[in-house]
């Protein structure tokens, strides 16, 4: 599974040691950015994470600015990407299983690096159920995006 990770300014500190963890794992994590903690705007990095999930070049998308607000916000808005802030581990696993979430959004001003650490573990494991019930859902929420934007949303990646 490709991984791709991205923070603003604000996120930058964490977005360092989460990376430093997965690649320790041995995962095929990339870093979009920031590359610093100097001013960056979020939605810049949101977009970025978005397009390599939305277009399959990656399998999951961790975005972490302040509050997490703003990243879910701009990442939202490209078709294919359903990506949410979580600050715990049901709601981590659980939008991936119920939801197929494909970006876990952080904010660095809200939980630490341990936090941070049990909330991707548990993004990273998860998978989408297939349940009837989820399928159906899932579909409904394609659906939203394709009549709001004209085009289909890409198929689900297992």
């Amino acid at each position: 599974m490709r991984i791709i990770i991205g923070a603003d300014h604000a996120g930058f500190a964490l977005k360092q040691e989460v990376l430093r963890d997965l690649l320790a794992q041995g995962l095929d994590a990339v870093d979009a950015g920031a590359h610093s903690d100097e001013p960056s705007d979020y939605p810049d990095v949101a977009e970025s994470v978005g397009l390599e999930v939305a277009d399959g070049r990656a399998q999951r998308g961790v975005l972490i600015c302040g509050s997490g607000v703003g990243a879910s916000i701009a990442a939202n808005k490209l078709p294919g990407v359903r990506a949410a802030i979580c600050h715990d581990t049901y709601s981590a696993r659980q939008g991936v299983e119920h939801d197929d979430m494909n970006v876990l959004v952080l904010g660095a001003r809200i939980i630490g690096a341990a936090v941070a650490h049990e909330l991707v573990q548990s993004f990273l494991a998860a998978r989408f159920s297939n349940q009837p019930r989820h399928v159906r859902r899932l579909e409904k929420v394609k659906a939203l995006e394709a009549r709001r934007t004209g085009s289909p949303s890409p198929p689900h990646i297992a």
